[in-house]
């Protein structure tokens, strides 16, 4: 870390604090660090550029200046049962976070659980992690990292950014913006029928449905036709003999990809 930011109010929601830096390792790191030292949550913490941003499965992340790097702490936070949800949530408050600051409307679809893409490349990235702290409160961390001006040229997936498809949108305009989407989100989502609206959401934004996909999981692959996804956010195929398979979780690729 180079800098050490203050908390303030976070911008386009009060409600949250925010500090914004200029070098760390990594904005999910941070949040931990914080939580770990008694920190009460809500709290964002952006930064201008990661050494060691990190994605899913511990797959490194790019994070070169001018992108946006940001992550929300959250303690404790509520229905504890369903924390799973989280990631679908913050992908339909990143989506239209993106759509308000770009002045575009349905500008990007999601890849299950939580990727946004816009003309089948990848914009950005979302990571929850959870840790259970020394005085037993749990810390859950969420993850943004958005293509604003740059992309990795190379990687699992085909990417691309805001700047390439022609949106001039800062990283700062792009947090204000996420940042009071995320807070309307979480709002819906605390509430007991909540994640319907937000699955709601997910699905008229959802790319591959009814196309066959394939899921890769940490052991098996799956192929089968996108049917739905299903009111716990877990992923329905279709499969050849007719029957249903329920994936909770995995890396889901076009079949010819």
């Amino acid at each position: 870390m180079t800098a050490q930011g203050l908390e303030c109010p976070a911008p386009g929601a009060p409600d949250f604090l925010y500090e914004e830096l200029e070098t760390v390792s990594s904005t999910n790191s941070l949040c931990f660090e914080r939580a770990r030292a008694g920190h009460p949550g809500n709290l964002w913490i952006r930064a201008r550029e990661q050494s060691e941003g990190r994605g899913r499965r511990g797959r490194d992340w790019m994070s070169s200046e001018g992108n946006l790097f940001a992550s929300l702490l959250l303690i404790d936070p509520e229905p504890a049962d369903r924390i799973a949800e989280l990631p679908l949530a913050a992908a339909v408050a990143l989506a239209e976070a993106v759509d308000k600051a770009a002045g575009t409307l349905q500008l990007v679809s999601l890849k299950w659980p939580n990727d946004l893409l816009v003309g089948g490349a990848k914009l950005s990235g979302i990571l929850l992690e959870a840790e259970t702290l020394a005085d037993g409160r749990r810390a859950v961390v969420i993850g943004f990292g958005v293509n604003c001006v740059s992309h990795p040229p190379l990687t699992l997936y085909q990417a691309t950014d805001l700047r390439s498809l022609g949106f001039q949108v800062t990283a700062e305009r792009l947090f204000a913006c996420l940042a009071e989407s995320l807070a309307e989100q979480l709002s819906h989502w605390q509430r007991p029928d909540g994640f319907e609206s937000i699955r709601t959401a997910w699905l008229n934004r959802a790319a591959h449905l009814g196309r066959e996909i394939t899921v890769r999981t940490a052991r098996e692959e799956i192929t089968g036709i996108f049917a739905d996804m299903d009111a716990r956010g877990y992923l329905v195929l279709k499969q050849e003999d007719g029957g249903q398979r329920t994936v909770y979780a995995g890396d889901v690729f076009l079949p010819e990809a």
